[in-house]
């Protein structure tokens, strides 16, 4: 049952007592110390930089000679995958097309533009012959069927470890069992308690500690009013989020608060319901795979 299992701790909501918080704190000065250096290195390679331009700008002077900066590595790179032209030999490019003096250049297509276009088709290629000519790989659908069978092959697992709770509603009988008590009261309080109030004393819904009924008192009446719902009354119904078992156990948890005199019980409503001596039956309770 999720509603037993006690909250997982996170660790932002208490990072200094979480047991790897001495490793997240050594991870973190690692990458830390490694932005530093990193930055220190840059740093130092760009006063290196100015001390070798002012060399070559010193050495230049002696020799009598204008000091041309030479272009970066970075600089050529850029240069060489745009494929661009220097002014000088724009001319070799000019168009005879003339726009009010606009005049046009033949530029081609950058090379990383044309690189991407290549390798769009070769991954196109084979693409096409890994998942649809020799089918190597599967495609989407087949990897969605292939989870949806891995995952109904570990719920049947699960469900032979673990059989399924059954509940006979025909013969459902209450019984004050602790552990049954104490889920219901977790489902009341989560599901429940915004309409009933947490003691059950009644707000939007009716009182659920007093003896009158709007559908009946009986563990059968509450079970079925619970499953179904009441769509007249904006009661929803909870089959679709509750198990049998879930709402077998808030049903027996409504009828033990019937009773408890809550300070301040909202007005009766529907029929006075007494309970019937009810003779002993069989458990209602069965497992089935």
């Amino acid at each position: 049952m999720a509603q037993d299992a006690a909250p997982a701790s996170s660790f932002w909501s208490d990072p200094f007592k979480d047991p790897l918080f001495p490793f997240y704190m050594v991870i973190g000065f690692v990458f830390l110390t490694a932005f530093l250096v990193i930055m220190v290195a840059i740093y130092m390679l760009q006063v290196l930089n100015v001390f070798i331009r002012k060399a070559a700008e010193e050495r230049a002077e002696k020799l009598g000679i204008q000091y041309v900066p030479q272009p970066s590595f970075w600089s050529k790179f850029w240069d060489q995958i745009n494929a661009f032209r220097p002014a000088e030999k724009e001319a070799d490019i000019m168009l005879d097309h003339n726009y009010d003096g606009i005049r046009e250049l033949d530029n081609h297509l950058p090379p990383w533009w044309k690189w991407l276009l290549y390798g769009s088709i070769v991954w196109a290629a084979i693409y096409l012959v890994v998942y649809h000519v020799t089918g190597s790989l599967p495609l989407m659908e087949g990897e969605y069927q292939a989870e949806v069978t891995k995952a109904e092959e570990q719920r049947a697992k699960l469900l032979a470890l673990n059989p399924p709770v059954s509940i006979d509603e025909s013969t459902l009988i209450y019984s004050p069992d602790d552990a049954i008590l104490k889920k219901g009261r977790q489902i009341y309080v989560t599901n429940c308690a915004s309409c009933h109030l947490a003691d059950g004393q009644g707000s939007i819904g009716p009182n659920l500690t007093d003896d009158y009924w709007l559908h009946g008192g009986s563990i059968k009446d509450i079970y079925a009013v619970i499953k179904n719902g009441v769509q007249e009354k904006g009661m929803i119904s909870w089959a679709p989020v509750l198990s049998p078992e879930q709402i077998r156990d808030v049903a027996f948890y409504i009828k033990s608060i019937h009773g408890t005199n809550p300070p301040n019980p909202k007005a009766p409503q529907g029929v006075l319901y007494k309970e019937e001596a009810a003779t002993p039956q069989a458990d209602t309770v069965k497992t089935s795979i």
